[in-house]
C-alpha cells in the first residue's frame, strides 16, 4: 500500500479585496491543498508576523517554516511538491 506524504502545514494571509488572494485559494482548493487563511484586517498580530518576515502586503503563504511574499506559485508548488 502506497502511503501518502503528509501535506505541510499552510497558512494563508489575505485580505477581503485582494485578487492575488482569492487567486491563492482557487490554486489550493483545484490542488486540495488544505490552509488555514487569516485575515490580516482582523488579526494585527498576523499583519505585524507578516511585516516581520519581510512581508509588505498580501497574500503572504507559510508552508511549513516558509514564508512566501505574493501569490508565488512556482515557490509555493515548489515547497508542497505539486508539479
Amino acid at each position: 500500500m502506497i502511503e501518502k506524504k503528509r501535506q505541510k502545514r499552510v497558512v494563508l494571509f489575505t485580505s477581503p479585496t485582494c485578487h492575488w488572494c482569492s487567486v491563492a485559494k482557487r490554486h489550493f482548493k483545484k490542488n486540495d491543498i488544505k490552509f488555514r487563511e487569516i485575515d490580516i484586517t482582523k488579526d494585527p498580530k498576523a499583519a505585524k508576523d507578516c511585516e516581520n518576515h519581510g512581508c509588505r502586503g498580501v497574500p503572504v503563504v507559510l508552508v511549513g517554516s516558509r514564508w512566501i511574499c505574493g501569490f508565488d506559485q512556482k515557490k509555493i508548488d515548489k515547497e508542497l511538491g505539486i508539479q
